[in-house]
């Protein structure tokens, strides 16, 4: 699942878009992508759309916005996000 593929992105140099779309991979699933995605430089593109995120997921990706400058377009259309969580990404 997510975490065979978290485990890849914490070594891979090489991808630059990753689209798990539909994939309905939640908050606990983020959680687990968000801890590679610290250590990650070359992922530019990454489509979490329609995944089942709601604020917890988007709180820690939030936190992982602030170290990881390489990620350029994150979509999280179609997601459980509420006010708050849109709060915390605009932090």
């Amino acid at each position: 699942g997510v975490s065979v593929l978290a485990d890849a992105l914490r070594v891979n140099t090489s991808l630059k878009e990753l689209s798990l779309r539909y994939n309905g991979i939640g908050n606990e699933g983020v959680s687990v992508l968000a801890d590679s995605l610290r250590v990650n430089t070359s992922l530019k593109v990454l489509n979490l759309e329609s995944d089942g995120i709601g604020d917890g997921g988007v709180s820690v990706l939030a936190d992982v916005l602030k170290l990881n400058t390489s990620l350029k377009v994150l979509n999280l259309d179609s997601n459980s996000i509420g006010d708050g969580g849109v709060s915390v990404l605009a932090d």
